[in-house]
């Protein structure tokens, strides 16, 4: 079982990284466009934090998520890129100390939830763990962006294991976003960790099989990197297919990024022991 209190820990740390960049940013860089499309780095940190205030109702007052499911439905696509706009219009220094709160908040909200209960969420319900570890994941995700803008290299650490974990969970839910039947069986994963070690999810007996650096998966389940600018190798027809679908965030299918946007991932990371 998930430990909670690690991911919360973790999932602190990761947000404190990307905050000791923003917070040292001229006003003026926040409007800088960052490599989503419409989205500066001002919508980047507003829409982390209207995430956050969305995940604390589910947390708790998951009686009022309705209206938020409600919010959805009327708003329809531009929900979410309306949300990030509404908050980028305010002053960077008011965008930061609404995030920093609202995760806070959220952090207790989340250690407070009682073992076995389910938060609603715009996908299926997921435990206090799981949605910590979405949190992780998204926020990791979009600090990828603004280090992208920046020109910054973000050293990997141990807490992408996470979201690692979390990408090959979501694997049938890539699948379903496109309307897809998933494969029925499990695949082999097989990352190589930043500190060298392996990381290894599915069955050791699976046909078919994923290798490559931690790094490289993750930046493809967030759709940060083409699959063809990293090191990750598919052992499987039906593994290269999910490698161009995979998406561990909710929502509808994203557009990612295009090959060679960036630097072949060959460069950064380490290659998957073989």
């Amino acid at each position: 079982m998930a430990d909670l209190g690690v991911i919360l820990g973790d999932l602190d740390a990761e947000t404190r990284t990307i905050d000791d960049v923003v917070a040292q940013l001229p006003a003026a860089d926040w409007a800088r466009p960052t490599p989503a499309g419409g989205w500066t780095i001002a919508h980047q940190i507003a829409h982390l934090a209207w995430t956050d205030r969305k995940a604390l109702i589910a947390a708790a007052h998951p009686e009022d998520w309705q209206a938020e499911v409600e919010a959805l439905l009327k708003a329809g696509a531009t929900y979410v890129d309306e949300g990030a706009a509404a908050g980028a219009e305010r002053p960077p220094s008011e965008i930061l100390e609404d995030w920093r709160a609202g995760r806070a908040a959220l952090a207790a909200a989340l250690a407070a939830v009682p073992d076995g209960r389910k938060l609603p969420w715009y996908g299926p319900p997921m435990s206090a763990a799981s949605m910590a570890t979405a949190r992780m994941m998204e926020t990791w995700a979009h600090g990828q962006d603004v280090f992208d803008t920046l020109g910054l290299t973000r050293e990997p650490t141990a807490r992408l294991w996470h979201i690692a974990r979390f990408g090959t969970r979501t694997r049938d839910f890539a699948y379903k976003l496109h309307s897809l039947a998933p494969p029925a069986a499990e695949f082999r994963v097989e990352l190589t960790a930043p500190d060298g070690s392996t990381w290894a999810f599915g069955p050791e007996d699976a046909e078919q099989k994923l290798t490559g650096s931690a790094l490289g998966f993750c930046l493809v389940v967030t759709q940060r990197r083409h699959p063809a600018d990293t090191d990750l190798v598919a052992h499987g027809a039906d593994v290269e297919e999910w490698l161009g679908i995979a998406q561990a965030f909710a929502g509808p299918p994203g557009e990612g990024r295009k090959p060679g946007q960036f630097a072949p991932a060959t460069q950064a990371f380490p290659r998957s022991r073989q």
